[in-house]
Order: C-alpha cells, then structure tokens, then sequence
C-alpha cells in the first residue's frame, strides 16, 4: 500500500481491527460542561454564597439587640403585673387577672410546688433572653416554655414570698429563623439562579454564535459565518467586524484558488495533449516514443492528483451499495498476476457517500496495495477488503500483507507529498495518494486511519455514515 502522504493525528500506531477504528477528537463524545453551564454555575454559586454571608451577617448584628428587647419588654410587663397585683386588693387582684388575661393575653396563675415545667433554652436566642430575664428580674426567676405541658412563655417571679407564674403567647419571641425568613431566602435563591442564567447567556451567547460562524467557514460557507457587527459591546462588535473581515478574505481566496485550478486544468493538458500528438507522429524511435509518451502520460496524471487534492467544497452524499462500488473497483484487478484481492462486504451494506469519490479511494487503496504491499517471498501483494456495520457507521477495512512501514512514518503517510520509503526516489507520482484518500473521506464526513497489521502489512481503516 502506498506509504504517501496525513494530517497530524490521522494515523495511529498500533494494530486497531475493524470493530475498534480509532476516531478523531472531534467525532468522540465531549465530556465536561459548556462554557454557559460552566458560567452559570459559577455565578449561582457566587450569588448564593453572597446571600448566605449577608444572612449570617444580619443574623449576628440582629442577635443581641432582639435578645435585649425581648427580655426588656417581658421584664417590664412582669414588673407591672407585679406591681398592680401587689398595690390591689383582693377583689379588684382577681379583676386585674381577668382583664390582663381578656386584654393583653397574659394570665397569671400561682406556682404549685408540684408543677413541672420545661426550661426555655431551645436555641441561642431563648438561653440569652432567660439569662437578661434573671439579671433584671432577680434570681429565683424561672422561664419555661411549657408549665404542665401547656404551651407558652412563661415566668415565675415573685410576690411577697409566694410564687407565681406568668403565662404569654410565645410568638412575642419570634426565632430568627421563622418561615417568612425561609420564603424571603428562596426567593432571593430563585432571583439569584435567575440573574445567573440571563448573565450567563448574555455572556456565552457571542461565543456561542463565533463558534458556529467558524464552523461553518471550515466547512466552507461562507455566506453562513456572518456575525452581526452592530453589537451593543463594543468588545464583541470588534470581534465580530474581524472576523467578517477574515470570512471575507478566506472566500476570496477560495475563489481564486478555484479559478487558479481551472486554468491549470485548461493551460497545462492542451500543450500536453499536442505535445502527445507530435511525439506519437515525429518520433521515429519506438521506445523512445513509448517512453516519452509514459511520462507524458504521467505529468497528466500528476496534474489530476494536484486538481483532486485542491478540489473544495462537501461531497453531495447519498446513500449506495457498498458492495457494488467495491466489485466495480477490484474489476480492473481481476486478471492482474500481481494481486490478489478477498472481498468480504455484506450485499446489504449502504453507505452515505458520493459514489464517484468512494470508488476513487478504494481504487487508490487499492492500486497502492499492488505497488507497496507486496509479499516479500511470493512478490504478490494479497488485500484483504472487509466491510462491517457498527452503530450507525459502516467500518471499512483494506489490508495488505506487505511489509508495512515504521511507527515514525506511519504518522506522517497522510501528508501531502510526504513519501515513506527513501528508496523510492523517481519522480513517479505527486506524493499526495493517501492525502487524496484522507481528505476526500473527510469531505464524505468520515474519518480515514492508517495502523499496521499485528500479522504484517499496513491497514487502512475508513469509517463512513451508515445509510439510513
């Protein structure tokens, strides 16, 4: 097989059989998060820890003065309660109960040696507020929040010597964590998600469309890559203006190379084919003839590699039978006593590809097998041609059982004009077959690898879309 011309990275070493075609980064599966994920998790986090900070921070500067108030105003309607039951009597005292009880929901009932009670220290704030609540009303002082399992803020104080307690409604101390401040953070974490994904989008979405400009100007669209260049940002309306600039440049240049290659094609084959016709007629010499007609011949094929290398643009693809393209390729091989090819495609194998372009690669492979691949006792090159279907691809396989090539060529077989064997010297060919083969099967979508056999030889390994 030949052991002419790749870009970097589309050959491997190794031995890869068919089921385990090696595929180029861009066709592998991507890993990781895009770039507007990425973004919007990062500044959901952000904002996120940013509330949760102020939270803490409002927590910590609310903390003492709530406590102080708190435990103030109990202190004060103890102590008023206190007083109006000490300066009354007993008629007007039961009277002073009702009316506190009716009116500010604070009842007083006298504190029995066997009551049992539950002290108030659910949380920081309930310890802190009984601690001020001691200071103020003396000790002896006692607050619960529950007296014989009724619920409640109460305080036992003191009258005289007897005890009493003090009953209240216990939301006169509210917790610093209550649902209202549970709504308020989810709704400052559904504002702050939110902020962050409209960010992140403003953010990633320039980018977004550079990235689909470029692909399309690598596909050759040109038409297709323009980017809006009155952008609000000034940053992205400057990216966008060059990059206009240089899809305009890149397709002037892709029309004058198109232009460049026709009059190629027109100014060099006319002076050829007279140079042909006056060879054949005043040439008197035979071999001479023949010779000079051969090589003839072989600028002309020179040229047709050159056009087939430089030719632009995606192949228009359709679905075909494998099989008959590879019969119709290996016809010409069939009374060849230097080749001998096995076939083994499945009849019901189609392929997404251009017909025309898939016969040229299999005939360039296999024209290379004959010249390259040659067994090195029989002098018969032997190529194998596997086809087989794998998740939606059809795997092709063309093989020969040469000598195959060293691992440091094998990486550069599929560059243009690069030649494998230093043997090899005449002036035989363009050095782009393999390049021609690499780059038509990209036009097609696919991918095109070259490896060495584990039992000799050199394999080529094309990987096409399966036609559906």
């Amino acid at each position: 097989m030949s052991r002419v011309g790749s870009q970097p990275g589309s050959s491997n070493t190794g031995n890869a059989p068919l089921e385990t075609v090696p595929a180029p980064l861009e066709l592998r599966p991507s890993v990781g998060l895009s770039l507007f994920w990425r973004t919007f998790f990062m500044l959901a986090l952000l904002l996120f820890g940013s509330t949760v900070a102020w939270l803490q921070t409002f927590r910590a500067l609310e903390y003492e003065p709530r406590a102080l108030l708190a435990s103030q105003q109990i202190a004060s309607l103890v102590n008023l309660s206190r007083a109006a039951l000490v300066y009354s009597d007993a008629i007007a005292r039961v009277s002073l109960i009702k009316t506190l009880d009716d009116q500010e929901g604070v009842r007083i009932y006298p504190r029995e040696p066997g009551d049992t009670f539950t002290p108030f220290d659910k949380s920081t704030l309930d310890n802190r507020i009984t601690e001020e609540l001691v200071r103020r009303l003396g000790p002896g002082t006692q607050v619960a929040s529950s007296v014989n399992a009724e619920e409640g803020l109460w305080v036992g104080f003191l009258i005289d010597g007897d005890a009493y307690w003090l009953q209240m409604d216990r939301s006169r101390v509210s917790p610093l964590g209550s649902k209202t401040w549970l709504i308020w953070l989810l709704t400052a974490a559904l504002l702050s998600l939110t902020g962050a994904a409209v960010i992140a989008r403003l953010i990633n979405q320039p980018l977004k469309q550079l990235s689909f400009a470029a692909s399309r100007v690598r596909d050759g669209d040109f038409d297709a890559s323009r980017l809006d260049e009155k952008a609000v940002t000034s940053e992205i309306r400057e990216v966008n203006i060059g990059f206009n600039r240089m899809a305009d440049q890149l397709a002037k240049i892709e029309q004058d190379r198109a232009v460049m290659l026709a009059g190629i094609s027109h100014d060099l084959r006319t002076p050829l084919a007279r140079l042909r016709l006056e060879t054949e007629m005043s040439v008197a010499d035979e071999d001479a003839r023949n010779h000079m007609a051969a090589d003839i011949a072989q600028l002309d094929a020179i040229i047709d590699k050159f056009l087939d290398y430089a030719r632009p643009g995606q192949a228009t693809l359709r679905a075909v039978a494998l099989a008959d393209i590879v019969e119709a390729c290996i016809y010409p091989f069939k009374d060849a006593e230097d080749i001998h090819i096995k076939v083994d495609v499945p009849v019901t194998l189609q392929v997404m590809a251009d017909e025309v372009e898939l016969a040229r690669v299999i005939s360039n492979l296999l024209e290379n097998a004959r010249r390259y691949g040659k067994s090195v006792e029989t002098g018969i090159a032997v190529v194998e041609v596997i086809a087989r279907a794998r998740d939606h691809w059809i795997l092709i396989k063309v093989r020969d059982h040469g000598m195959g090539v060293s691992a440091e060529a094998l990486a550069n077989l599929t560059k243009p004009f690069f030649r494998g064997d230093a043997a090899r010297t005449a002036a035989n060919g363009a050095g782009l077959g393999l390049s021609i083969v690499d780059k038509t099967v990209q036009r097609m979508g696919g991918t095109f690898v070259l490896t060495n056999s584990s039992t000799g030889g050199l394999a080529a390994h094309i990987k096409l879309h399966e036609a559906k």
